[in-house]
């Protein structure tokens, strides 16, 4: 878990308590944080599933393996469910995310 007062910043990789879409069981994956407000974290979930579509984060940027964040995996947790900060992204990553969303959001 977070520490107390502890607020979890855009880019921060986090190991955390994620309930998937598909499913009712929670499992505890790494994401990345997007923002915070009032104790409410947004996340991008992360995959090692490296043939999946999204942004490369790799062992270089500081991941245990390969992975991709997921820009289309959003989830709205609880600061709580955090169970560890694990490091943060480059700002060219941060940078990546927010185009992802652009694109994805553009009319």
């Amino acid at each position: 878990m977070t520490r107390r007062g502890s607020v979890p910043k855009f880019g921060d990789v986090v190991l955390a308590q994620l309930q998937f879409a598909d499913t009712f069981e929670i499992k505890t994956r790494p994401a990345v944080v997007l923002f915070e407000d009032s104790g409410n974290v947004v996340v991008a979930g992360v995959t090692s599933n490296t043939e999946m579509s999204g942004i490369p984060l790799t062992k270089k940027d500081g991941a245990v393996k390969d992975s991709v964040i997921k820009i289309n995996y959003i989830f709205t947790i609880s600061n709580y469910m955090i169970k560890k900060n694990l490091f943060s992204i480059s700002a060219e990553k941060k940078k990546a995310i927010v185009n992802e969303f652009i694109k994805k959001l553009a009319f």
